[in-house]
């Protein structure tokens, strides 16, 4: 029976992902999260400084996977975003990302897929998309995968 209680819906765990500019790593983090977690996470991305559109090359890259990028606008990470959060992923914001006690902050070190070739764009959305992977898995230990999109891109 599915549930139509949004108390129960609530309790999806919520993770916002944290760069600079919102552009390119939040941004593909935030949908292979969507993409793999099939409503049971919550993900927002968001930059201490948040650019004008997201990196063309990650879009095109993202597209080329199957991933709908259409509805990525860059946003401004603030307290109460983190505050709503379980977790908070950050990736290159480090000191710049607001604090907020009682939330499990993360750093994932990844390289900036702005102006990259399509190549190293590919390996950066390869990186993410094992991490995002076992990320989902800690947060719901039931939770079952569907295929990687790096094995039909």
């Amino acid at each position: 029976m599915t549930s139509t209680n949004p108390a129960a819906d609530a309790a999806a765990p919520q993770v916002v992902f944290a760069c600079v500019r919102n552009g390119g790593r939040s941004v593909i983090s935030r949908v292979l999260t969507e993409h793999y977690a099939g409503g049971r996470v919550v993900a927002h991305s968001a930059g201490t400084q948040p650019g004008d559109h997201i990196h063309p090359e990650v879009a095109a890259v993202l597209e080329k996977l199957g991933l709908d990028t259409s509805r990525e606008r860059p946003t401004l990470l603030t307290r109460e975003t983190v505050a709503a959060s379980t977790m908070a992923i950050t990736l290159g914001c480090g000191e710049e990302c607001p604090y907020v006690p009682g939330v499990r902050y993360v750093d994932w070190p990844v390289a900036d897929p702005g102006g990259q070739d399509e190549a190293t764009v590919r390996a950066i959305i390869a990186d993410l998309d094992g991490r995002v992977r076992d990320l989902l898995v800690e947060l719901v230990p039931d939770i079952e995968l569907p295929p990687s999109v790096q094995a039909e891109g």
